[in-house]
């Protein structure tokens, strides 16, 4: 199982100084990955953490390229409505280039309907707009000269430019845990990101993927990860009003019960776990990411 966390762009002031200094760290201390989070415009009456001082996570993404080396990156999740599919693939595409194939595409149809009302996308439209975004991602990573018409594109004579520098493209990972999100994983991704999921409902949601998997013809495994808070005893101290959670499940506890947790995950398969510590002040998070790697990761990887 590889461990990874979700860099803390969002819900505290922006200090640029502090977030390089936990990519830095994170890298430094050996973890697999950095993850960025997607949100646009969030309403002002919606308590949600990434409603304040949340920079642009394609943005963020570029300049992780930049000041990482080795760690890889991940998008947890991009939200495909919301902007253009074409200029999103170049960009995620030129981020793959940047880093030398470090690149890891979460992706989901989002949720919050204030924020498609805001930037004019009909909610209605979210789960085919995505679609059509995830078959343009397919075709201008994989052809140089992409063949393909959707309801809203048609691509024919253009060059796909640049291409990924993985092979054949970055995995594509889905988010969401409804029954259309689990289609999605086995008819245009590569595997599902689940969302702060207990391990019992990460059981029943592999499952289900894995009989779309099999009734679409796939061949090998998909691949298994999960987002989800963590908050470790004796090391977490609290930035934020910890109602913001609003229910989703936590990893939390002394250090043997989150490695207890991560082995259960590890048992149903999970492949990758990227903890979400930005609910923690600094220096809490450097030293979240400093237990993880010489308490959490040694016991987890195998």
């Amino acid at each position: 199982m590889k461990l990874g966390i979700c860099i803390p762009h969002y819900g505290r002031p922006i200090e640029v100084g502090r977030l390089l200094e936990v990519v830095r760290r994170a890298e430094e201390r050996g973890l697999d990955s950095v993850w960025v989070t997607d949100h646009v415009i969030v309403p002002r009456d919606l308590e949600i953490i990434y409603r304040d001082h949340m920079l642009d996570p394609l943005a963020v993404l570029a300049w992780l390229a930049g000041v990482t080396q080795r760690i890889a990156l991940g998008t947890s999740v991009v939200i495909l409505p919301y902007r253009s599919p074409l200029p999103v693939a170049k960009l995620l595409a030129s981020v793959d280039v940047l880093s030398g194939g470090r690149l890891i595409v979460g992706a989901a149809i989002g949720w919050m309907e204030g924020e498609f009302a805001a930037l004019g996308i009909p909610i209605r439209e979210r789960a085919s707009r995505s679609d059509e975004a995830l078959e343009l991602f397919r075709a201008v990573w994989t052809q140089e000269y992409p063949e393909i018409q959707t309801k809203r594109y048609r691509l024919a004579g253009v060059k796909a430019s640049p291409m990924p520098l993985q092979n054949p493209r970055p995995p594509l990972l889905i988010g969401g845990s409804s029954e259309g999100a689990f289609r999605r994983v086995a008819r245009l991704g590569d595997g599902w990101h689940a969302s702060a999921a207990d391990p019992e409902t990460f059981r029943r949601g592999t499952e289900v993927v894995l009989r779309s998997w099999k009734e679409g013809g796939r061949q090998g495994t998909p691949i298994w990860t999960l987002r989800v808070p963590l908050l470790i005893q004796g090391v977490h101290r609290a930035a934020v009003n910890m109602s913001l959670l609003r229910g989703r499940y936590v990893i939390e506890g002394p250090v043997a019960k989150v490695v207890e947790t991560l082995r259960t995950f590890r048992g149903l398969g999970c492949d990758h776990v990227a903890l979400e510590v930005s609910y923690a002040t600094f220096p809490a998070i450097l030293e979240t990411i400093d237990v993880l790697a010489r308490e959490v990761q040694p016991q987890v990887a195998g």
